[in-house]
């Protein structure tokens, strides 16, 4: 399995690209939880971002586009 790079669009990610996992399709997955570090202390971590896939870019990457935000754990 191989990487693919992402482009976050909307929400908290917005504009970042990352490389994330790819399917044998070359896909990344259907949807991704981005794990926020803005917590208030060590032991309690920030909120969980969820996009979900959008459409290729035509460049050989993808985009991902926000969906909402959880409380820490919530969208496991």
């Amino acid at each position: 399995m191989g990487e693919v790079t992402v482009r976050f669009v909307g929400g908290p990610g917005d504009g970042l690209l990352r490389q994330l996992p790819a399917g044998p399709d070359g896909a990344p997955p259907q949807r991704w939880i981005m794990r926020h570090p803005d917590g208030t202390g060590p032991t309690q971590p920030g909120p969980d971002h969820l996009y979900e896939r959008d459409q290729p870019d035509g460049q050989g990457g993808w985009s991902m586009r926000y969906v909402r935000t959880d409380a820490y754990g919530v969208s496991q």
